[in-house]
């Protein structure tokens, strides 16, 4: 059994409630000029509408959420095995919360996990 490795991934989910939705769009496409572009959803059944922000070297994704009273911040981890990451973050008392947002058909093996302060990370297996 190895140690896992972690790093940083290049997608930051904004989750959105409905009411305050369209104008966050607007802002990041209008008022601050960056490309804005409108995507399906299908992975991600709790998600209404999403737009892919290119924020730099990241794609920040604006998603809509119509349960949500308030915005939330997600961010995500590659590691390069997926079963030992499980494990040591484990160890360290963080389980998998893949109820948060259950995905279909993504094509690779993932885990949502939040840190201490309860932010959600997708933690997707690199290949």
């Amino acid at each position: 059994m190895g140690t896992p490795e972690f790093t940083a991934g290049l997608n930051i989910a904004m989750k959105i409630p409905k009411a305050q939705y369209d104008a966050t769009v607007a802002f990041y496409r209008d008022t601050l000029g960056f490309e804005v572009e409108e995507h399906d959803a299908p992975e991600a059944p709790t998600v209404a509408r999403t737009h892919s922000v290119r924020f730099g070297p990241t794609t920040l994704w604006l998603d809509r959420v119509d349960n949500y009273s308030h915005p939330d911040l997600w961010l995500q981890l590659h590691t390069d095995d997926l079963d030992a990451a499980t494990r040591k973050l484990a160890e360290a008392g963080v389980h998998p919360c893949d109820e948060v947002e259950p995905l279909v058909n993504t094509g690779s093996r993932t885990h949502w996990v939040k840190n201490p302060a309860g932010v959600v990370h997708l933690l997707a297996e690199a290949r």
